[in-house]
């Protein structure tokens, strides 16, 4: 009887087992190659496939600017579901982005395909024995909705695709650090909660045309922190590109070029605007997959299935390698006094790459008459050419203690903690000596640049003085994890701060000026009372003509050097606490 019963249990699972694979949801693109699934699709498709199998759960965060949530899969064995559990257990976790372009959008199905493998094919499930997979199936929502077929003209297929910018027209792509879309605020608090290990944000390139489907954007290895960039350059890559040949999917670096790629290819510098220089502030390795734009859709899908489950097996394999690496990395992030904020590509002695091209040829264009660019694919090459993926240090700055600012700057706040950073509140006003910034000069771009007229060339003079901060002010220490965040951000030199994204230029307009007439007197008051200043006017008007003869700018020479003039004009209010000093904070 006992034996009768459990043979029945045996079968009614078994039939469960066979019913629940008969179900596994079908893709469009398994329908029709050219086709990529519509967001809906994807959503459906990862929710039914969560219904069947206890190995995946699917969460709904925060919001997009499509007003429709984010949504995470989470793959895992034994409900692995949370990071704090992840981390508890030891497992290493894969953080996956799919459609940050939607017009690029490989991920979604290779994504849909692998999770739905893992699943159904047990033999895959070792997989997931030391790591988790979380996977944003669909992160441009409003991009997403934006479909059609003809904002691609560069590329081959899919039918039908999304829009690169967002519901408020913004490339996702350039808004990690700034956070004016919705999507990037939730994504900043995800990633932060979850600390991947290894991050993929897939996309598919446009450019030179050549052989390859595959080409990879790594982590640029100069930026990243010593302990990982060892792993990554030394054993990590070698592996990737040795296992995608095996599988059919032969790779190269992504082919940034300046004209042709016979003429050399250059790394990328991946400033922490876009996803894996985002990411490298986290001291996460990251890649950015991308395929070729003129190769069949199907095989763009496919290699970036490829690339994904090699990183799984990767990852298993070097388990130990990746948790020492990462677990060095941050000691060193928390402990090291000098931090780079800005590189430069070294150029006097590239490397070598074996490429394998199309010859690039000139012919006279239909359109103009003149010369146009062709590739011509009936002359294929394989041959050396340089790779120029050496950047040097170009600035770097020592560490305070601890950064402090206004509290009016909640932007500043709230960006901060959606990275982990743990910032401390003043419980009382208190003055005290620091490292102050007077902006001098930048430059800013003529055009708006994602919504922002960025900054860039910024110098800085760095001064010493006392001053006033207020109860609820707020102070970071740079103690942290999280210190090449803080750094990157709160310094004004570096390429990505706040400042250079324009969080602070209410400082850059003066706010006081002077009627002359009323000044006038004044000025010759401090002039009969000053000798330097009045010797300096002098100076100045005998070196410049036009300044001697603006009676204006005279007044305003002697302004500026008077107790009248505001202090706070292109005064940097975060300040650096470089000594030891009691704050009566909270």
């Amino acid at each position: 009887m006992i034996r009768a019963a459990c043979l029945l249990s045996f079968l009614v699972l078994f039939i469960h087992h066979l019913t629940a694979q008969s179900t596994l949801p079908m893709l469009s693109f398994e329908k029709d190659n050219n086709t990529t699934a519509t967001y809906e699709e994807t959503i459906t498709f990862f929710e039914t496939l969560a219904e069947i199998s206890p190995m995946l759960k699917v969460e709904k965060h925060g919001n997009t600017d499509s007003g429709h949530p984010l949504h995470l899969a989470i793959l895992a064995k034994g409900g692995t579901f949370d990071p704090v559990t992840a981390r508890q257990q030891g497992k290493l976790v894969l953080f996956v982005n799919n459609a940050i372009h939607p017009g690029e959008p490989c991920g979604v199905d290779a994504s849909m395909l692998l999770y739905r493998d893992i699943i159904q094919d047990q033999s895959l499930h070792s997989l997931l024995d030391k790591l988790v997979i979380v996977t944003i199936p669909f992160y441009n929502i409003g991009g997403g909705l934006n479909r059609g077929s003809y904002s691609r003209a560069n590329q081959i297929g899919p039918e039908a695709h999304g829009f690169r910018g967002n519901a408020k027209n913004l490339d996702l792509n350039r808004d990690f650090i700034k956070c004016d879309s919705r999507n990037a605020r939730t994504f900043n608090q995800l990633f932060t909660q979850w600390q991947p290990d290894v991050f993929i944000d897939n996309h598919t390139s446009n450019g030179a045309d050549y052989t390859y489907t595959m080409t990879m954007i790594a982590t640029q290895s100069d930026k990243l922190d010593p302990y990982l960039a060892k792993y990554l350059d030394g054993k990590l890559m070698p592996s990737l590109y040795e296992n995608m040949d095996k599988a059919g999917w032969e790779m190269t670096p992504y082919v940034y070029v300046r004209n042709t790629p016979d003429e050399g290819i250059a790394g990328f510098l991946d400033l922490p605007r876009y996803a894996s220089g985002y990411a490298a502030l986290h001291n996460t390795i990251s890649f950015i997959p991308e395929t070729h734009m003129l190769k069949p859709y199907k095989d763009r899908v496919m290699s970036t299935y490829a690339f994904m489950k090699i990183m799984l097996e990767r990852m298993n394999e070097d388990y130990n390698n990746i948790r020492k690496a990462r677990a060095n990395a941050q000691r060193n992030t928390q402990s090291k006094k000098q931090f780079d904020l800005n590189w430069e590509m070294d150029t006097s002695n590239p490397s070598t790459v074996t490429f394998k091209g199309y010859e690039a040829k000139y012919k006279k264009s239909e359109v103009s008459g003149l010369d146009r660019l062709y590739y011509d694919r009936n002359e294929p090459y394989e041959k050396e050419i340089p790779y120029f993926n050496k950047y040097k240090v170009s600035s770097s700055i020592e560490k305070p203690i601890a950064y402090i600012f206004p509290q009016a700057y909640q932007e500043i706040l709230e960006r901060l903690q959606w990275n982990g950073v743990e910032v401390k509140v003043l419980q009382e006003d208190i003055s005290i000596p620091l490292e102050m910034y007077y902006i001098r000069e930048y430059e800013t771009v003529k055009s708006p640049y994602e919504a922002h007229y960025l900054h860039h060339s910024v110098q800085a003079d760095k001064e010493e003085m006392e001053w006033t901060y207020h109860k609820g002010d707020l102070v970071v220490f740079v103690n942290q994890a999280s210190n090449r965040y803080i750094v990157e951000t709160l310094e004004p030199h570096a390429p990505d701060s706040y400042f250079a994204w324009n969080f602070f230029d209410g400082i850059l307009m003066q706010k006081e000026y002077f009627s002359s007439y009323v000044f006038e007197d004044l000025a010759a008051e401090m002039l009969k009372q000053d000798p330097a200043l009045k010797k300096a006017l002098e100076a100045k008007r005998a070196e410049d003509e036009e300044f001697a003869k603006d009676a204006r700018a005279q007044l305003n020479f002697i302004y500026r050097r008077s107790p009248y003039f505001e202090p706070t004009y292109q005064l940097y209010p975060v300040g650096r606490i470089v000594k030891p000093v009691d704050l009566p904070i909270k």
